[in-house]
């Protein structure tokens, strides 16, 4: 076979091998220039980030086309000519999907570094780690397949097992697909974020510890772990007392007697309010305190404070603070409160 083989065969595919050589040594040379500047600017740019990644996918690519070429250019080599297209274009195909996987991983890893930490969104920094690793299932899944069809493998029949295949998984993991899809719709709409204090309704209230893919995790003021599924998450009315923001209105409702005195009963309780507000740092002190009389009841005319707390939690320490100052008060002012009673008016049946 060599015998076949001239002086023009041998110095082309010297070329060739050379050629290739001083690609890749040009290739590694400039990489490492852009590495060297990139590292005395002390920022890496995207562009730059970009081009490292793609530093190994272009060296093999130079090396492969350059032994094909070399290969090609033997004429002892023509019987192979099947055979070396085969793995030359699944050696390709694979090459372009390093190349493709890498550029999105370097892409990123430089959204992650220094874009996600100036944003407030959560989602960029827990589903972007997963996107990357499906787009790179996808792209190694399409690479295969190409290496199949160049091989005379038919791809049908098991694009339509995988259809079929994925039908299946897809129904036997709804309720998991229903979760992921929910967390995934939590996280950009952002209406839940850790640290949230949260109320569901008809269930549990507290703070929300963890918003994953399948479940949010919320701790409630008992010091006790509640795990929500997404799915019932997604579609419960949820009260978030954390949004629009910490502040919480706080309203006291009571009732004192007919006898009472309006105006003294309006003073006392606006004073006990605004003594509240001074004395208790869960109360906030830029609002003062509403005071209303609402409707006459059974048994006393009744009346609203309005007043506001930093947050949740100290709400029920504004209530409970209002209601017990306000009840001492009104014993030492002499404003009853009366309890529930009815007056029957008419006569009494008399005994026969």
């Amino acid at each position: 076979m060599f015998q076949d083989m001239d002086f023009s065969d041998v110095s082309q595919v010297v070329a060739i091998l050379g050629t290739t050589a001083l690609l890749m040594v040009l290739v590694g040379i400039m990489t490492r220039f852009m590495a060297r500047r990139s590292r005395k600017s002390s920022e890496q740019g995207l562009a730059i980030r970009v081009i490292q990644s793609a530093k190994g996918s272009a060296q093999l690519f130079i090396l492969s086309q350059g032994a094909f070429l070399a290969i090609s250019s033997i004429p002892w080599m023509d019987s192979w000519e099947s055979s070396v297209t085969i793995v030359w274009t699944t050696l390709l195909s694979f090459q372009i999907a390093y190349l493709l996987n890498s550029m999105i991983g370097a892409l990123v890893n430089w959204y992650l570094i220094k874009v996600a930490p100036k944003t407030t969104m959560a989602f960029d920094d827990t589903a972007l780690p997963i996107l990357r690793r499906v787009f790179g299932v996808v792209i190694y899944g399409i690479a295969v397949m190409i290496a199949l069809d160049t091989a005379g493998i038919s791809i049908s029949p098991l694009l339509g097992g995988l259809g079929i295949s994925g039908l299946a998984v897809a129904l036997a993991l709804q309720p998991t697909l229903s979760n992921f899809f929910a967390g995934t719709y939590i996280l950009a709409d952002r209406a839940v974020e850790v640290g949230d204090y949260i109320q569901i309704q008809n269930g549990p209230e507290g703070y929300v510890t963890q918003v994953g893919w399948r479940s949010t995790k919320m701790r409630t003021w008992l010091n006790n772990l509640v795990v929500i599924p997404n799915s019932s998450l997604a579609d419960a009315i949820v009260m978030n007392y954390n949004s629009p923001e910490m502040a919480v209105n706080v309203i006291v409702t009571c009732g004192v007697s007919y006898d009472s005195d309006l105006e003294l009963v309006e003073r006392v309780s606006l004073e006990v309010a605004r003594d509240i507000i001074a004395s208790t740092p869960e109360a906030t002190i830029e609002m003062d305190p509403w005071f209303g009389f609402d409707k006459f009841g059974d048994s006393n005319i009744d009346f609203w404070i309005f007043l506001q707390a930093q947050d949740r939690v100290g709400s029920f320490v504004v209530t409970s603070q209002l209601i017990k100052k306000l009840h001492a008060r009104f014993l030492l002012e002499g404003i009853e409160i009366n309890y529930p009673v009815r007056k029957l008016v008419g006569d009494l049946p008399s005994k026969g």
